[in-house]
């Protein structure tokens, strides 16, 4: 298979820098790990500085670098470089053939592993159980499994706490980094959107409590949307949003109350009053319906509804801070501005929605971590440099298949 087009199905994030400690003083570093979730596939896998860059610089749109420091000043160290990838799940032999071609699974020596020697990777994601064979069969390695809950809050963690300009507020189309206290930094909630959605208050590392979730993620906005759309993509769908208009389908209290407002319960005339309510007309057929204006108002409709729960569950709990991660939001415009109006909507402008950069990979991120012998534990937020953007524009090569594949950039008001 021709790596060229397995890429160009990889849709990457972006690729961060790390400094590692010098080879002398440490064990081996483990160069790969997965999160295997219902729709899609993310990696996380590292090299050393020279390692795959003529090829990836094809790929990756964006680069950053991140210093690491053990601390110890007369200790020089040798820099690596962190790359994430991720692809549909219902393409995991693309996945597969990804990791075979840059031999991640043998930490990127292209030479034969001896059959007696094990490969283990970390893995963690309901898929790490149902494609375990598969990939001991197509690559030869052992999963070792990671819990899901376990990665995520761990890789929120380490961003939280190591890197700077991760996250952010949005609202009317504008980002606002948070400087993030880090001896104020529990506890939170950490709502992360994919397939379905999970509600995590963090107490602190490794202390963590699953509160609420909905079944209503993802998955459902993909789902619903290639059913009354015909899309055959999660990104096709969501670049149709772009040019779509809601109104068309939602109903508005607009559209009950003659143009008013119904003022004496706080509700303007745009808001909505029933998702895809308009849809119940007797004069008009699905097909009636033009695509984008569906993709559009499914998108409203399930942003708003994790909004509202999430702050609901903030307010349960008493948590100040909401951290909203996943890769059904995809750094989107329209999606970070819609949960930031629903939170600040319900919780009358006491709670604000944040968002982080490096959204979609926290579980990878955190099963990477899970590496116990490479020191990934010393790398406390005070050994940390900052996170650095060296270009935050995408890439113009032809392998991009995201149309979002920069989540660095700003975003324009819709």
């Amino acid at each position: 298979m021709d790596l060229k087009g397995v890429a160009g199905r990889a849709l990457p994030s972006d690729e961060a820098s790390i400094a590692m400690l010098p080879a002398e003083s440490r064990a081996p570093m483990p160069h790969l790990a997965i999160d295997i979730g219902g729709s899609l596939i993310k990696l996380v896998y590292y090299s050393r500085n020279g390692d795959w860059l003529p090829e990836d610089n094809k790929i990756w749109s964006s680069k950053e670098s991140l210093g690491v420091s053990n601390g110890e000043g007369n200790h020089p160290l040798s820099e690596g470089r962190l790359h994430f990838a991720k692809f549909e799940t219902s393409k995991i032999n693309d996945c597969i053939e990804f990791i075979r071609s840059k031999q991640l699974h043998v930490g990127g020596q292209h030479h034969e592993v001896p059959s007696k020697n094990k490969i283990i990777i970390k893995a963690t994601g309901g898929g790490a159980f149902k494609f375990t064979d598969l990939f001991k069969e197509k690559l030869g390695i052992v999963l070792d499994k990671e819990d899901e809950m376990d990665c995520l809050v761990a890789g929120a963690n380490f961003l939280l706490k190591a890197v700077q300009r991760e996250a952010f507020f949005y609202m009317d189309g504008q980002k606002q980094f948070v400087q993030i206290d880090h001896k104020d930094l529990y506890p939170y909630l950490l709502v992360n959107i994919g397939s379905g959605v999970s509600m995590i208050k963090v107490d602190g590392d490794g202390k963590f409590e699953r509160v609420s979730g909905t079944s209503v993620g993802g998955g459902t906005f993909w789902g619903l949307g290639r059913l009354l759309t015909k899309c055959q993509s999660f990104d096709e769908l969501l670049e149709l949003s772009h040019v779509g208009n809601n109104r068309v389908i939602d109903m508005l209290v607009g559209d009950i109350y003659g143009g008013t407002d119904y003022a004496k319960i706080g509700l303007s005339s745009t808001n909505i009053a029933s998702s895809f309510g308009k849809a119940i007309s007797v004069d008009k057929e699905l097909e009636d319906y033009q695509p984008e204006d569906i993709s559009r108002s499914l998108l409203r409709m399930i942003s708003n509804n994790i909004g509202q729960i999430a702050y609901l569950n903030a307010l349960r709990y008493g948590l100040k801070r909401i951290f909203f991660g996943g890769f059904f939001i995809r750094g989107h415009a329209y999606t970070m501005d819609t949960i930031s109006v629903a939170v600040h909507y319900w919780s009358k402008g006491e709670a604000q929605a944040m968002f982080l950069r490096h959204e979609g990979f926290l579980g990878a991120l955190g099963a990477f971590a899970s590496y116990e012998r490479h020191g990934f534990d010393d790398l406390t937020a005070h050994q940390l440099a900052q996170l650095c953007p060296r270009r935050e524009s995408c890439s113009e090569g032809t392998l991009h298949s995201a149309p979002h594949c920069d989540v660095i950039k700003e975003k324009k008001t819709l």
